[in-house]
């Protein structure tokens, strides 16, 4: 296993978490490209590194050095090239983990073209949406997902090329038959911080989805929160791994991106459904230090049975609030630090724990990160007192920072106030500095004159040995305007019985408040969630709230 250190780090290795921030200044270079820093750097410096271990699923894996990824991601940007791509163009990625999703991303950036990362889960409705509103000009995808690509291609005036990895057919484009008869010497174009990079749609659960744009300088930008929740990343034989798709702004740019940045080594994994055990025959028998884990992923793994050996460092978990279970189970049963991380597609890792430099408090994500600035803002967009709730925000100009929402800039525009970009979520923080999550703006719930926020209640919930995940809601009540209202996904095994509900209920009474304690839980075999593993409560709401 190499030594994965380098002298690539942004953050200081010495000093308190205060003295780190304190100290902490932006370089960003004039002239920028991510596929420079990410592949042609280390073909230049070490190209023999390991930098990737593909596995197929039928227990074989292919080691890809970064030379490799580099001359391959030269062959198909030049292939790219002949049939049209240019600076500024769109490609989608139609792909789940693997090689060939890396190998895209680098030559659309080696071209100065956008790549758009599209979840190979996407409907028809979906794909269409996001290939039409982007304008993408070439998608490269597989058999698995030809079919539906190909049923949309009359009503894709823009898509122009298709090139499928695994399959070859009229009008159909063979990814590695591209690759195999280009030139292999492609030197990555002249963009800068600002050119645009990288295309991710947000889940559009208000309204439409929006395009979200972000320039090649979102790299760095993701960079200290990553050193520091991975505990000065990179580290003598870290590894990393996420069962997160690398379509989404967490897989791909939480661990994928930053793990070739870095030289450091990763695994990819088709995994269609997450499975717990399968998780867990990865992590030990591939030495996997260092994980991007949803809440919902861990929580199932806490069900499972934890294989012994394991040297996995760090844990990093975002999207849903984790509870104290949650960091103790890690922490006791996999031996490592759990700590939580907050952003979203637009601005992401802003927020982070860092348990190598202060305790994690159960419930909070954590505090700013070394080189941003987040604040908790009111209606007028002034940060508010500690201690009071409003609205999450991130001072501009900031390098992880969206340029824009795609053709939309009203909606760019409305996303701000004041020089502060608003996060839709709703939340706290204390004298101390962290920040706690209480909802998305649309999830409080008003009962009473109170204003309640479903996180707190749902990780109460979580902790019950007979609960393995939670959503909280409010439905209407001619009392209160709003009941708490819950919903369990049970462990395997337990039988749910009135004098279980009771138990919930009175547990939530006595170690969170009287005053937001459930009205009534409901049993669920499922809860909605979105792609990543993000509890939709509005579809809850949907369906109990005329009931």
């Amino acid at each position: 296993m190499p030594d994965n250190r380098t002298d690539r780090t942004l953050v200081s290795r010495s000093g308190n978490w205060a003295q780190i921030r304190t100290a902490f200044r932006w370089h960003i270079p004039a002239r920028l490209n991510i596929a420079d820093l990410c592949s042609t750097y280390w073909a230049r410096t070490d190209p023999q590194r390991l930098a990737l271990t593909h596995l197929d699923g039928q227990g074989g894996g292919t080691r890809w050095t970064f030379g490799m990824l580099d001359r391959l991601s030269s062959k198909l940007a030049n292939a790219l090239a002949a049939h049209g791509l240019k600076r500024g163009d769109r490609i989608a990625v139609l792909l789940q983990q693997s090689p060939e999703v890396l190998l895209t991303h680098l030559a659309a950036w080696k071209l100065g073209a956008v790549s758009l990362p599209l979840f190979t889960l996407f409907g028809e409705e979906a794909l269409r949406f996001r290939l039409a509103d982007s304008g993408a000009k070439i998608v490269a995808t597989d058999a698995a997902n030809l079919e539906k690509l190909m049923a949309l291609r009359p009503e894709l005036p823009d898509l122009q090329k298709v090139y499928c990895t695994d399959s070859s057919s009229p009008g159909v484009q063979g990814f590695w038959d591209a690759i195999k008869y280009a030139d292999a010497n492609c030197v990555p174009v002249d963009t800068g911080p600002d050119d645009p990079a990288l295309l991710i749609y947000t889940s559009g659960t208000t309204g439409p989805p929006k395009g979200v744009l972000h320039g090649h300088r979102v790299l760095l930008g993701h960079l200290p929160a990553i050193e520091l929740h991975h505990e000065f990343f990179p580290q003598k034989h870290d590894c990393g791994w996420t069962p997160a798709d690398w379509a989404w702004i967490g897989g791909l740019m939480d661990m994928a991106i930053p793990c070739l940045y870095f030289g450091v080594p990763q695994v990819s994994r088709r995994m269609r459904k997450f499975d717990p055990e399968e998780a867990f025959h990865l992590i030990s028998k591939y030495g996997l230090g260092n994980l991007f884990l949803p809440p919902t992923a861990l929580r199932m793994m806490r069900s499972a049975k934890v294989p012994s050996g394991l040297r996995v460092r760090t844990i990093s978990s975002g999207g849903e609030s984790l509870g104290g279970d949650l960091l103790q189970w890690a922490r006791e049963q996999l031996g490592a630090s759990l700590n939580e991380i907050y952003g979203q597609t637009e601005c992401n890792l802003v927020i982070s724990s860092c348990s190598a430099l202060f305790e994690p408090r159960p419930g909070a994500m954590g505090k700013a990160v070394p080189g941003h600035k987040v604040a908790i803002i009111g209606q007028s967009g002034h940060p508010v007192a500690p201690g009071t709730i409003g609205e999450i925000a991130v001072k501009s100009p900031d390098p992880v920072m969206f340029l824009g929402y795609w053709n939309k800039p009203d909606a760019t525009r409305d996303k701000f106030m004041k020089g502060w970009l608003k996060t839709g979520d709703l939340g706290v923080v204390d004298e101390q500095g962290y920040f706690r999550f209480v909802s998305r703006d649309d999830d409080v719930i008003t009962s009473a004159g109170y204003r309640i926020g479903p996180s707190e209640i749902e990780n109460c919930l979580c902790g019950h040995d007979s609960v393995s995940m939670a959503a909280v809601i409010g439905v209407p009540d001619p009392l209160r305007s709003e009941a708490v209202q819950a919903h369990v996904v049970l462990r395997g095994g337990v039988q749910w019985t009135a004098a279980l509900e009771q138990e919930l209920i009175d547990r939530v009474r006595r170690r969170v408040s009287p005053h937001v304690a459930p009205r009534r839980i409901l049993s669920v075999t499922r809860l909605p969630m979105t792609a990543t593993g993000k509890i939709l409560r509005r579809k809850l709401r949907e369906k109990y709230g005329s009931q």
